[in-house]
């Protein structure tokens, strides 16, 4: 028996073509092949379709008015939310420029028309198992980002620590000049760069005063466990690095793997200034934060030693671009 836990659902299809008749037709062998099926007849009306609804699969002629396929696909697969959507282009001609253009643009699979039954049953199948795949594992990671938040409300000194860490670690990024996915690991990094704190027991994470030898050495693996808790899952491998080695100075002093200089990941020295500001400049259960030209202060000591020199110089110059107030939590 099977249904009862999960429920069965259709994948759904969207086919875009200026050609009603196309579309009948696609339609048509898709609805026996189990999927429902939605239309759009050219790339805008199919754009707007997308971002109201999201498909499990995009079936997308080239040549349309408005919008042609190549530039919808293009579009999309620039979207950070809708890349993994699956496209298949759809083209009459078997010509080489095509396809590479159509690669280019993001295409995952073609389909060249007249339509043949079994290559359209394989080709959505393999696409469509892969984007089960895909959103398995985007709800997993949903569910470690929310593990990280419940980490900090175990210590009310430290709400929105992550959320603040994430941003000034993505602008640092940017202001290096990293873009696209890049930016989206520094972020979400940082926002899972204590996660590992979960398995610190709670007297010794809300401490009100200092840690002896063994409280500590308890804190200090925090990175790593860190690095354990995410490391099952493919869709944070990037972020590993970053997580584990946020601890690490710059001339080899820290923890937990005593790196130095260039041999830290580049995300890690960005995340530990990021860091290190943050707790600097935030009450904690053993001592009131510092003032903000104290801190600064701090960073500039640290240059070289602590930390990386030339990223302390990027952050402390979008601090006074006004970074720290953009960070604020909202009202």
């Amino acid at each position: 028996m099977t249904g009862i836990l999960v429920p069965a659902t259709k994948p759904v299809v969207l086919v875009v073509d200026d050609v009603s008749a196309n579309r009948e037709l696609l339609e048509g062998y898709l609805y026996d092949l189990g999927y429902e099926v939605r239309q759009a007849r050219d790339g805008l009306d199919a754009l707007e379709k997308i971002h109201a609804e999201e498909p499990d699969l995009v079936l997308l002629d080239i040549d349309m008015p408005r919008m042609d396929g190549l530039t919808l696909c293009a579009r999309v697969k620039a979207d950070p939310l809708r890349r993994l959507v699956p496209i298949i282009l759809i083209t009459a001609s078997h010509d080489r420029a095509t396809r590479l253009k159509g690669l280019e643009a993001g295409a995952d699979d073609f389909l060249t028309k007249p339509f043949d039954a079994k290559e359209l049953l394989v080709r959505t199948q393999v696409l469509l198992r892969d984007r089960a795949l895909n959103k398995r594992l985007d709800a997993a990671e949903g569910v470690i980002l929310t593990l990280a938040r419940a980490v900090e409300s175990r210590d009310g000194y430290t709400i929105q620590h992550a959320e603040r860490v994430a941003l000034f670690s993505r602008e640092m990024g940017r202001a290096y000049g990293l873009d696209g996915e890049d930016l989206d690991v520094l972020y979400k990094s940082g926002m899972l760069h204590d996660i590992g704190k979960i398995a610190v027991p709670e007297a010794v994470l809300l401490k009100p005063g200092p840690l002896d030898e063994r409280e500590s050495a308890a804190m200090r693996r925090h990175s790593v466990e860190g690095e354990r808790i995410c490391a099952p899952l493919r869709s944070t491998a990037h972020y590993l690095p970053i997580v584990r080695h946020h601890h690490e100075r710059f001339d080899g002093q820290g923890y937990p793997d005593g790196l130095a200089g260039s041999a830290i990941p580049l995300g890690a020295r960005l995340v530990a200034i990021a860091d290190a500001w943050d707790a600097m400049v935030s009450d904690r259960p053993y001592r009131a934060g510092v003032s903000r030209d104290e801190a600064v202060r701090r960073l500039r000591e640290g240059k070289g030693a602590q930390w990386d020199a030339m990223f302390v110089d990027l952050f402390l110059g979008l601090l006074d671009q006004g970074l720290a107030e953009r960070a604020r939590p909202r009202p």
